[in-house]
């Protein structure tokens, strides 16, 4: 028998802002293709104008447009059913981390933003009311939803101008843990983000309580710094480093072809000051020798002043209370700029149950690696004491911290290592789909391959050496089983996202049998293979979910054919 299931949400969860696609240029027609943190890169296509600014750009002849006929059948299909309203305003706020203030942008007043909550088949009605400074965007990370309400400028639909708001109207059709975030140059690594948790009507699982955990590498308003100063010293890079006499002479800096990275190995953790424009702000974020061998080398290229998990730093952690021996689910979302978590539970074991959203054949471990936009579900039953739920941010030599208390005892310090984090590690390699959802066997009908290419020198991040334009199409056709193939040749690692999707991971021998996800990491040198059925039309996103790495390029469109 089911047990009844209370729902217990933290006072805070984090925020942030992501990823660079595009915005438009308001008060005109005009729609923009990529925006740089000068709003004023690639000119894209006029679109459909809404009174609000809002809207749908022209597709390219021979695509499906993102509000035609393809896209509405596909949304009929779904169905309709209880229209849940939500009204959501995106504004600069203080935002108290636990022992530090900060100013910054984010839904509402609290870091991470208000969850939503659905059940699987409710048409979710979210007004989004911008009253920032810069256009904005919403983009529903993982769902598979109508084209036209995906949320990415200059692509499928306009910005919402400063002072306008939209409603995002979609069916939601699968269960489970989801977040939404914007689709606007970096303003994600702000704090602009929020859980969105869709529930199963027929819900399998048996537990007592829910844990929502959101975990977030902090920058904006540290110090003078923001999202936008940082990414102008990524991409001023090597050149513009000012070492202050110190020798480099014996440090790899990546080669000069193909800038593959930027192995700085004596310097771990540390962060180098680039020449940087007069509009830049703070001090350097730049971070060199940040090394992890589960990441394959080089961990990250921001060094990041805050880590935090559901809006709080180590030192003033949130709290999530229960009793010895109850059942809870714990959802974890990474919401990161920059940064993989290893994420342990002190004194427990996991029994992880879903990733990205889709169930998984139980497995049990002690701790995770969860990339950035990557979504895992675990099951734990709580001993009787108070417990740090840790997560490293790998390769940084920093972590977060939040506590589970069931009972009495002083809170653990703020830099514990609970002894999981060295324990059995599972990625998703390591996992397979539930029957339920593991698609049936059937070989591609297309292949799409992309290389990811790019490094630190020359801040290059692209697909195919090809930066992001909005014109951009690699064409699918529906009902076709689709083989993506990501090749990664840089020395980095990258968390690749798929919009309106959910693939499987190859299981071996080329057949698709691994966990259903959205997104994945591509490790260095290596490739990752993915299956999916394209049975979503529209214009859809690719894009590597390090927010600096997509702003800087490293996106592309699935288009299907019309």
């Amino acid at each position: 028998m089911r047990t009844r299931i209370m729902r217990a949400h933290p006072r805070a969860l984090t925020r942030r802002t992501l990823l660079g696609a595009s915005i438009a240029v308001a008060g005109t027609g005009v729609l923009t293709a990529c925006s740089g943190s000068d709003h004023s890169s690639h000119s894209g296509h006029s679109g459909h104008s809404n009174h609000d600014g809002s809207g749908v750009s022209d597709a390219p002849g021979g695509y499906v447009d993102p509000a035609g006929p393809e896209v509405a059948a596909a949304e009929k299909k779904r169905g309709s059913g209880t229209v849940r309203k939500v009204r959501l305003t995106a504004a600069a706020t203080s935002l108290d981390l636990g022992g530090r203030t900060v100013r910054s942008w984010a839904y509402g007043d609290g870091l991470p933003g208000r969850e939503v909550r659905v059940t699987a088949g409710d048409t979710l009605a979210l007004t989004l009311a911008n009253h920032l400074p810069q256009p904005t965007s919403l983009h529903w990370h993982g769902i598979a939803l109508r084209n036209d309400m995906d949320g990415v400028p200059g692509l499928t639909q306009r910005a919402i101008k400063p002072g306008a708001d939209f409603t995002h109207r979609f069916t939601v059709p699968h269960p489970g843990t989801y977040w939404f975030h914007p689709h606007s140059g970096t303003q994600q690594d702000r704090g602009l983000y929020a859980p969105l948790i869709v529930e199963d009507p027929k819900e399998p699982l048996s537990y007592d309580k829910e844990w929502v955990i959101v975990l977030d590498d902090w920058v904006d308003g540290v110090d003078g710094s923001t999202p936008d100063a940082v990414l102008e010293e990524l991409r001023n890079g090597m050149g513009g480093m000012d070492t202050g006499g110190m020798d480099m002479g014996g440090m790899d800096m990546g080669d000069s072809t193909d800038h593959s990275g930027h192995d700085m190995s004596g310097m771990a953790g540390m962060s180098m000051k680039a020449s940087a424009s007069p509009s830049a702000s703070g001090p350097s974020r730049m971070l060199m020798g940040a090394r992890s061998e589960l990441l394959g080398g080089d961990a990250g290229d921001v060094a990041y002043p805050y880590y935090l998990v559901n809006g709080r730093t180590a030192t003033d952690p949130s709290v999530f209370r229960a009793r010895p021996g109850d059942r809870i689910r714990i959802r974890i979302i990474n919401a990161g700029g920059d940064t993989a978590f290893r994420v342990a539970l002190g004194g427990h074991t996991m029994t992880v149950t879903h990733t990205d959203g889709f169930p998984v054949r139980h497995a049990t471990t002690d701790a995770l690696l969860i990339g950035m936009g990557e979504r895992y579900d675990v099951l734990v039953t709580a001993k009787d004491g108070v417990f740090p739920l840790t997560a490293l941010a790998e390769g940084k030599n920093a972590s977060a911290l939040a506590l589970l208390r069931t009972g009495g005892g002083a809170a653990p310090a703020a830099t514990v290592r609970p002894k999981e984090l060295d324990g059995r590690l599972l990625t998703a390699d390591g996992l397979k789909a539930d029957d339920s959802v593991a698609l049936a066997p059937k070989e591609p009908d297309r292949t799409v391959r992309l290389r990811l290419t790019g490094g630190m020198a020359k801040y290059d991040w692209a697909f195919d050496k090809k930066p992001y334009t909005a014109t951009q199409r690699h064409p699918v056709r529906a009902g076709e089983r689709v083989r993506l193939v990501f090749a990664n040749s840089t020395s980095m690692w990258h968390p690749v996202h798929l919009h309106g999707h959910t693939f499987q991971l190859a299981g071996g021998a080329g057949a698709a049998g691994g966990a259903r996800k959205d997104t994945a990491i591509v490790l260095p040198n290596k490739t990752l293979t993915v299956d999916f059925d394209a049975d979503n039309p529209g214009l859809w996103m690719i894009h590597c979910h390090n927010v600096y790495h997509a702003e800087a390029g490293m996106m592309t469109v699935l288009g299907y054919r019309g």
